[in-house]
C-alpha cells in the first residue's frame, strides 16, 4: 500500500474543480493508494519517476517512489494545461 500525498499546487487544483468532477478525480486519485501504475496510466517522457493518468478532459500528473511506497500528486489539469 502507498501513501499519496498531494502537492500544494495539485490541491489548488482540485479546489477549482466543478463538484461532479472533484468527486471523480478525488476517486481516481484515492485509488492510486494500492495501484500506483493503474490501466491507462503514462509514463512522462523525459523524467524517472512522472506518470500521469486521464480522466477524461483531466491529467493527473504524479510521480511514484517505490523505496518509500509513496505517491505524490503534483498537478491536476485540463489536458491543454497539463503539459506546459
Amino acid at each position: 500500500m502507498y501513501e499519496v500525498y498531494l502537492e500544494r499546487a495539485a490541491a489548488d487544483d482540485l479546489r477549482r474543480l466543478p463538484r461532479r468532477l472533484f468527486d471523480r478525480v478525488t476517486a481516481h486519485i484515492g485509488r492510486l493508494a494500492s495501484d500506483p501504475r493503474p490501466a491507462g496510466c503514462r509514463k512522462m517522457e523525459g523524467s524517472k519517476r512522472d506518470w500521469r493518468i486521464r480522466i477524461g478532459e483531466y491529467r493527473v500528473i504524479y510521480e511514484i517512489d517505490d523505496d518509500l511506497d509513496r505517491v505524490n500528486v503534483m498537478r491536476v489539469r485540463h489536458r491543454r494545461e497539463a503539459y506546459k
